[in-house]
Formats: C-alpha cells, sequence, structure tokens
C-alpha cells in the first residue's frame, strides 16, 4: 500500500499515473503565497466544489494563511476547521485509499511537505427524485418510492421505524463497482440464524460488478434453480418498514430503486399493499379471488384440454356440443390451438412492456383484436379457446407482484403439455410435482409453504384473510406473509 509522500510532485505523478485516460477527474493546483502548494483532485459532476471554492480557497489565494500560524500543520488544520461545518472531513495516509475515495466522489487534498492527505466527503450528482411506484401503485397509502440513492432510500426507512433498535449494516460488493449494500432489520425482531446466513453468503460474493439487486438475489437465494423466487423485490418504503416489523431482513443497493426482503413464503406475492390500508372486510374478498386466480393462471388451459380431448363425459353435454361445434373447421388438435394461442399471448404481452409507453397498450389490444378475431375468421383457431387464453391472462394480471406471476407463465405450458398426453391423470401428476417442489423450497431456513405446510395456526389467520388490527396479537419473529 502506498503511502502519501512529504513530495507533492510524487504523490500528483502517482494519482496522474493512476488516473490515466480519465478525463473526469479533475487535478487543481494552487499556488499560495509564501506557503506550500496545494493540489485538489476531485472527479468532475460527482463532487460539490461550491463551497469550498467561496469559503477556503479564495481567501487563501488573496490572503494567504493567518498570520502566527505554523506552515504545514496550520495548513491542515485551517482546512479541517474550515471545511467541518461544510462537510465531514478525515485523513488519508494512503494514496490507494485516496483514489478510493476520489472514485466515490470526496475531495482530495494535498500539501507540499504532509504525509497524509485530507478527505472531504462533497459527494454531489444528479438523483431522481422521490416519486409514486409504478411498479407497485395503490389506491391508499404512501405515494413515495425508492430512488436509486442509497442514503435517501435508507432515510425513508429511517423516518417510518425511529427506534435504536433498527440497525444497517453496511457491505461493499463488486470488484470494480464497488457497489455500497446496506442490510437493515430490527434487532430483537429478526432472527439470529438468518441474520448470519445473510452475513455469510453477503461475505462470499466474488463478482466484478453489481449493477442492480437483482445480482445479489441470485448469489445468496438458497435454490437457484427453481423458478420461484425465494426473495421479494419491492420499490415502496411502507412495505419494506411492514416487513422490518414483521421480521424480515431487507437488503438495499446503491444504484437501484428495488430493494430485497427475505425470508418470504409462497403467499407473499399473492398478498398487496393495499390488503393492510383497506377495511379488512373487503380484503377477505378480494384475497379469496385472488387465490382463485392464482391457480387459474396456469391451471385452466391444461384443464380446458384435458375435459375437450380426453374427459368429454365431464362435461354437460349440451356445453360440449357446442365445443364441438365450434372446433369443427379448427385445422389443429386442441392442445396445439391452445399453445400457439398462448404463445402469442405472451408475445403481445412482451411486446407492449418493451415498447414505448404510447404505443404498448395501443399494440397489444389492437393486436389481441386483429389477431384473435382473424384467427378465428379464418378458421384456424376456435371461440372457446380464445375465451380460456383471455381469461387465463386476465387471471395473471391479478396477482399483485409481476415477480410471482412468472413462475405460473412457465407452469402453464408444462401443465398443458402434460395434460395434453395424459389427460386429468397427468394433470393431477404435475400439481403433485408442483407441490412437492414447493414443500421442500425454503427461503433462510423458512419453509416456502409455511404457514400450511407445516402448519402454524398462529400464523395463518394473516395469510388466508386479513385480521383487524385490534384483534391481531404477537409477532411472526421469523419473517411472515405479508
Amino acid at each position: 500500500m502506498n503511502s502519501v509522500s512529504r513530495s507533492l510532485e510524487a504523490n500528483e505523478a502517482y494519482l496522474k499515473d493512476q488516473f490515466q485516460h480519465c478525463s473526469d477527474i479533475v487535478f487543481r493546483s494552487i499556488m499560495l503565497r509564501d506557503e506550500p502548494r496545494l493540489l485538489l483532485v476531485y472527479l468532475d459532476g460527482m463532487t460539490r466544489l461550491q463551497g469550498v471554492e467561496d469559503n477556503i480557497l479564495k481567501p487563501l489565494i488573496y490572503s494567504g494563511l493567518p498570520q502566527g500560524m505554523d506552515r504545514i500543520q496550520s495548513l491542515a488544520e485551517l482546512f479541517r476547521r474550515e471545511l467541518l461545518p461544510l462537510t465531514n472531513v478525515k485523513t488519508e495516509a494512503s494514496l490507494d485509499g485516496a483514489v478510493n475515495h476520489i472514485l466515490q466522489g470526496s475531495l482530495v487534498l494535498l500539501a507540499e511537505g504532509h504525509d497524509s492527505s485530507l478527505i472531504a466527503q462533497l459527494q454531489d450528482y444528479e438523483t431522481r427524485s422521490i416519486q409514486e411506484p409504478t411498479k407497485e401503485a395503490t389506491l391508499r397509502g404512501s405515494k413515495e418510492g425508492f430512488v436509486e440513492n442509497l442514503r435517501t432510500n435508507t432515510s425513508m426507512i429511517r423516518r417510518r421505524i425511529i427506534h435504536k433498535d433498527l440497525k444497517m449494516e453496511s457491505y461493499k460488493i463488486g470488484k470494480y463497482t464497488q457497489t455500497e449494500v446496506v442490510m437493515a432489520y430490527i434487532q430483537g425482531l429478526a432472527a439470529e440464524s438468518v441474520l448470519s446466513e445473510i452475513r455469510e453468503k453477503l461475505g462470499t460474493i466474488e463478482i466484478d460488478g453489481i449493477i442492480d439487486s437483482a445480482y445479489i438475489e441470485e448469489w445468496i437465494e438458497n435454490s437457484s434453480f427453481s423458478i420461484f423466487s425465494q426473495i421479494q423485490n419491492t420499490e415502496r418504503p411502507d412495505v419494506v418498514a411492514a416487513s422490518l416489523l414483521d421480521g424480515k431482513v431487507a437488503l438495499v443497493t446503491n444504484g437501484t430503486p428495488f430493494v430485497l426482503l427475505l425470508p418470504i413464503t409462497f403467499w407473499s406475492g399473492l398478498q398487496s399493499a393495499d390488503d393492510y390500508f383497506e377495511r379488512f372486510v373487503f380484503v377477505i374478498m378480494t384475497r379469496a379471488i385472488r387465490f382463485i386466480m392464482a391457480f387459474i393462471s396456469f391451471a385452466l388451459p391444461a384443464i380446458y384440454v384435458a375435459l375437450s380431448t380426453f374427459h368429454p363425459e365431464m362435461v354437460p353435454s349440451y356445453l360440449m356440443i357446442g365445443i364441438a361445434t365450434a372446433r369443427e373447421s379448427s385445422p389443429f388438435p386442441t392442445v396445439i390451438e391452445v399453445f400457439l394461442m398462448m404463445v402469442i399471448f405472451d408475445a403481445l404481452q412482451e411486446a407492449g412492456v418493451h415498447l414505448p409507453n404510447q404505443l404498448g397498450p395501443v399494440v397489444s389490444i389492437i393486436g389481441a383484436l386483429v389477431i384473435g378475431q382473424a384467427a378465428v375468421e379464418a378458421g384456424i383457431i376456435s371461440t372457446p379457446i380464445i375465451i380460456v387464453i383471455s381469461l387465463t391472462g386476465i387471471a395473471a394480471y391479478s396477482i399483485p407482484r409481476y415477480s410471482a406471476a412468472l413462475p405460473f407463465r412457465l407452469i402453464r405450458y408444462l401443465m398443458l403439455f402434460i395434460s395434453g398426453i395424459l389427460g386429468f391423470v397427468g394433470f393431477a401428476f404435475g400439481l403433485i410435482f408442483l407441490l412437492i417442489h414447493l414443500v421442500t423450497l425454503e427461503s433462510f431456513g423458512t419453509p416456502y409453504l409455511s404457514p400450511v405446510a407445516p402448519f402454524d395456526g398462529k400464523r395463518i389467520k394473516d395469510m388466508m384473510i386479513r385480521y383487524p388490527y385490534w384483534i391481531k396479537k404477537g409477532r411472526n419473529r421469523k419473517g411472515g406473509s405479508r
């Protein structure tokens, strides 16, 4: 590790060697009357210099140091004393440490004859203002959403939980990005076993850079190859605060508005922030509808294929006659028709997501109407299949969290194919394998299907229904559903 030299030229030469071909690194040399030369090094666009120039540099250049003060020690003391009202100031004896501070937006001050540098934390760069979350919009509740600035996000959590037991541990991850990640939890509510596991996994991450919290999610989750996410992401501070009060842990990553929450259960993805802002009577009804829609989102196409192809006797005769009449001109088997419509539906959905905001809804709606109507009139697709796929899409959109709905899109295809081969027998096998996978899955020591499997009567009351706050008693200290 290179120490700061008393020779300013040697220090300058080392820093310029480290920052070769870096046009945004500024080296600013200042000559004072009868005093040592100063060197200011900072990152243009990330450092705020207005206060330093007005309060320190201009008086020094025009008036010099106050009379009666030592040359070297007084210079450092002067900067330390004058900068203190403006920002946090500390000394750094290592040039490598000074390089890291420069890259983080701090101002580094070096003086001739002084063997340490002064670090002034004057980070200042453009950030997005706090806005309403677009991914998790609610009818009632806070309209604040996380932004890309880490300290802004942690302050929004602090404003909601004003207690000394709210802890925030900082980690630097990424060889090149050195991204700061904060682990937030409430001491006494979060399980120590979960905290120990998270600390261990964060310490073992070896990666060149962290661009988004999704990078961390893939590194630390228990079953990386499972299609079900064991970590929830959110951009709502109120959801994070409520989860911390439930004993969960939050990972706040610099540079992204999405905060990770863990541990979670399968039921967490089926719950909305509005569930805790609306009256509990209506929430009970909407949750029941949501659970039914979640099942329909992956099972309805498979059930339709199994009934119409293998078990027509289970369908009322007048309805089966109508389905057979509608399919009379179709050249493809039922399973192929359903598969084609599912692919088209998913393609329209992806087009609507990635196109500009003004074009996305138009393309999705017009594409669905034109393609669906044309396919029916041409006799390629039967009308009942259009209805089945439409209901399936509506059911998928009723799942509050986008990441929770993604696994159902894949399961939909798997259930379709196995039902198209074996009928309801294949559908039953598919459900059994799905349940086996969910039962064996864990999120940082918490069973994924808890409190249903294993059954916990105290925690299950907030899964299927939302009890009034005046009925709830105790806390879930293992990170329950929210």
